[in-house]
């Protein structure tokens, strides 16, 4: 990641409310600590990478994941779209079922 990476999830994601997170520290307390924190296990999941150009590629995937809270399991199909310079990530943008990480979170 480069050191001023801006990184967002997506919009009525319940951690998007630090987008953007700028920078290595902010993704990794606001987004990768909090999702370690909320789940019983997180996994991504049929991962591919799509060539684009403009130094964006996409991927899309799907998160498998148990939240701690709900006990609830969830399969949700996801996207995301990677920005680049010099051989490091400058931006990162999220897109995913919002709706049913939602639904499993609740109990």
């Amino acid at each position: 990641m480069d050191a001023k990476i801006v990184w967002n999830e997506a919009e009525s994601n319940n951690l998007a409310d630090g987008n953007p997170y700028i920078g290595p520290e902010a993704v990794n307390n606001g987004v990768f600590g909090r999702v370690i924190g909320g789940h019983e296990y997180f996994k991504l999941a049929d991962i591919e990478l799509h060539e684009m150009s403009n130094n964006q590629v996409l991927s899309t995937l799907r998160y498998e994941g148990k939240f701690k809270k709900s006990g609830k399991v969830y399969n949700a199909q996801a996207a995301h779209l990677w920005t680049l310079n010099d051989g490091k990530i400058v931006a990162f943008q999220q897109y995913v079922d919002t709706k049913k990480l939602a639904d499993s979170e609740k109990k």
